[in-house]
């Protein structure tokens, strides 16, 4: 009898125990930082509820539940955040433009804007550098002509200059310090 109930008893908690301690799901893994800068244990940064609801809308607003930084237990991939936005300096930027009833549709049309503007304000004044420096060939020593074609040639450069520094500076704050995408 003693070996009966020794038996059942040990049938008894391998059927109940064994499925509790082997059949429970794994321990869920986490990356080391999300896209908007939280890397635990440190501070959460200032802008960071901003950006989640920019990058991950669908996240509680409690960083300690770590939902931005949980990885897929199916995939092994990281947070996948929100398709077609990026978040920057001035806010949320939306980067997938498939038409312009989109918001910040106005971001990709005022880059393509900006390079048309730049390009042909250097070609105008690439064409009066080779017309100034036309007129002053031709002058042949006519004061007034050499001096209308001097006027062309600085101010054809003072133009490109001009141009190239505009060109670099807007480049520079978009893409350097704003961090606009597409610039």
């Amino acid at each position: 009898m003693r070996r009966f109930c020794f038996i059942v008893f040990f049938l008894i908690s391998l059927f109940v125990f064994i499925p509790s301690v082997f059949g429970q799901a794994p321990a869920p893994r986490y990356a080391v930082c999300d896209l908007c800068g939280y890397c635990p244990p440190d501070d959460q940064p200032s802008t960071w509820e901003k950006c989640r609801l920019c990058m991950y809308p669908n996240a509680s607003s409690d960083p300690t539940t770590k939902e931005t930084l949980r990885i897929d237990p199916s995939t092994n991939t990281g947070p996948t955040p929100y398709q077609g936005r990026q978040y920057t300096v001035i806010g949320c930027i939306q980067t997938d433009l498939a038409s312009f009833q989109q918001e910040g549709a106005a971001a990709s049309v005022v880059q393509i804007l900006l390079n048309i503007i730049f390009s042909i304000v250097g070609g105008i004044a690439f064409l009066y550098l080779i017309y100034g420096s036309f007129v002053v060939l031709t002058s042949q020593a006519e004061p007034e002509r050499l001096n209308y074609g001097k006027r062309l040639v600085y101010g054809a450069i003072i133009g490109l200059i001009f141009t190239l520094s505009s060109v670099f500076i807007v480049n520079f704050l978009a893409s350097g310090i704003l961090k606009i995408p597409g610039f």
